[in-house]
């Protein structure tokens, strides 16, 4: 872009921002002439991705502001219109992040003005209660204003439709050409009032479907220390915990409060290094039976163990082990349907399922997906979340994974077991399932597209001297699956799903490798050649891919 064209276009959404902030900070941009920033700012337009919009908060069209969100509103208002949805209720949740309530008003005023009905939840609350009101209170959409595990910088914009599930194709292509066709904001009618501030009523009403993942008369003894990871999880989850009859969380004193700033973590993501440091020193002091975290909008669930064997003394479960455990106690209590997972997730579960005689499903990344599967009963993904009661929330739920988790270690403690003689059963029985994660966060996003397109030209033909059998470029589509941008690469008992991450400036490598067991006397040697293989997959994959 020229200069002179930069500068105009600048100018031209600097008359129509309507926040001060925001205004001041481009004003300054264009008065020193940055014109690095502002071409950063100004590159493009945030798009639709895993689930509507997320970015940095900033000014222009390549950040999260109100111009960005008033035009996201204004172009779902169309598209609900044009799908005759006219006069229909649309259900707007937030979290406690920097602009949040900002936007789920102009949210609510966007949708008002062009002649539907809004309401707003009460107050920043998790991301599932949002999910819950839009089927309870039967909305056409619903929005949700939260950037779920990013830095304290970013926002963003997660969009449902009424059946409870985020957007999928072909809607979030309409959406967005409904948004690039919105014209100036004057144009954009913004009424100062018109929409409900719901009370608590949703959230009782949320409170009192959680019951319905646990198995009445179950035991609920376990005690758990509680991290909101400074998100807007703790009110909700202790509630839950209290009306279920557990005791009371240990709460992490540090975190337990909403802080958008998220002043104690580097990113507030419990898989992220350190975000667990100060839950185990809770721990440690408290000697609880398990550690339970949320991430900020309480959707994502992880959990941590004791384990002698490792510093500190205390170990976090990977997302695929509590994916297998939760299964495990379904299938336990009788529980049918489809199990479905995402694509990057363990096969152990497809294993579990066939053998309880349950239907099973594999979906691309997100939930998104997951709820859409016909007859699911149980859904989850590697990266923490986990659908238990698909038709009270269609999405993941940290609320009632949590519940349901701590059920769990109750009846082992009863049995006087632990979550870990658990997986040592289902080791043995299924066979051991080890995965792993190459992550590779970066600045600039052409090195993710070099290293796809570097796999793609010269895919490797071995990985920790396992011959790759197959290779499946998924943009392609499968049978089963439409196109991602993705490759999966099948592997003498392993598997290898590399893709750019849809929600942060991430390559993602997903590793599972299958080792037999015999008996419980063989699970040390295969945990060690299992970390073994993963750890040459790695080295192999780094290499191929120039990462």
């Amino acid at each position: 872009m020229q200069q002179q064209d930069l500068i105009a276009r600048a100018r031209t959404w600097l008359a129509e921002d309507p926040d001060p902030e925001t205004r001041d900070e481009l004003a300054k941009l264009i008065d020193t002439e940055d014109l690095d920033a502002l071409a950063a700012r100004f590159a493009g337009t945030l798009q639709f991705g895993t689930a509507g919009l997320r970015g940095e908060l900033g000014a222009g069209p390549m950040r999260m502001n109100r111009s960005v969100v008033i035009r996201a509103a204004a172009g779902l208002a169309a598209y609900l219109k044009a799908q005759g949805q006219a006069g229909g209720l649309v259900v707007v949740g937030y979290d406690a992040r920097y602009k949040s309530a900002d936007f789920a008003r102009d949210t609510a005023a966007v949708m008002t003005g062009a002649g539907l009905r809004a309401a707003v939840l009460p107050r920043p609350l998790p991301t599932p209660v949002l999910a819950y009101a839009i089927r309870h209170l039967g909305a056409v959409a619903g929005v949700e204003v939260t950037a779920s595990h990013n830095p304290p910088r970013d926002n963003g914009y997660k969009v449902y439709l009424g059946d409870g599930s985020q957007i999928v194709p072909p809607a979030d292509g309409e959406i967005a050409d409904a948004i690039a066709a919105v014209g100036p904001l004057a144009g954009v009618d913004r009424p100062e009032s018109g929409w409900e501030i719901l009370g608590d009523e949703v959230l009782d009403a949320y409170l009192a479907r959680t019951d319905a993942v646990l198995t009445a008369g179950s035991p609920r003894t376990a005690q758990a220390v509680y991290t909101a990871m400074h998100g807007v999880g703790t009110s909700v989850l202790t509630a839950a915990f209290a009306r279920a009859g557990f005791p009371a969380p240990v709460l992490v004193a540090e975190q337990a409060e909403p802080d958008p700033a998220f002043p104690t973590v580097a990113f507030p993501n419990p898989e992220e290094p350190g975000a667990m440091d100060l839950a185990f020193a809770t721990a440690r002091r408290a000697n609880p039976d398990l550690v339970i975290a949320n991430d900020p909008d309480a959707d994502r669930c992880a959990v941590a163990v004791p384990d002698t064997a490792v510093d500190g003394g205390w170990r976090m479960l990977r997302g695929d082990e509590v994916g297998a455990l939760l299964a495990a106690h379904l299938v336990a209590r009788g529980a049918t349907g489809v199990f479905a997972e995402s694509i990057v997730s363990s096969s152990l579960l497809g294993r579990i399922a066939e053998k309880a005689g349950n239907g099973y499903e594999e979906t691309l990344t997100g939930f998104k997906w997951i709820a859409r599967v016909d007859g699911l009963r149980y859904g989850y993904e590697e990266a923490l979340g986990y659908c238990v009661d698909p038709d009270g929330v269609r999405d993941k739920d940290g609320i009632t994974a949590a519940l349901l988790v701590a059920e769990l270690a109750s009846v082992l403690k009863e049995q006087g077991r632990t979550l870990l003689d658990l997986l040592d059963d289902i080791a043995v029985e299924y066979g051991l399932h080890a995965t792993d994660q190459l992550s590779v966060r970066v600045e600039d996003l052409s090195v993710i597209a070099d290293a796809m397109r570097r796999l793609r030209d010269t895919p490797p033909t071995a990985l920790a001297g396992l011959a790759v059998t197959s290779a499946e470029d998924l943009s392609e589509g499968t049978e089963h699956l439409p196109p991602t941008d993705g490759l999966r690469y099948h592997l003498q008992g392993a598997r290898v799903v590399v893709r750019p991450s849809g929600t942060e400036p991430k390559l993602k490598c997903y590793l599972e490798v299958v080792v037999p067991v015999g008996s419980a006397g063989e699970l040390s040697a295969a945990r060690a050649k299992g970390a073994e293989l993963l750890a040459g997959i790695k080295r192999d994959l780094s290499a191929a891919a120039g990462i």
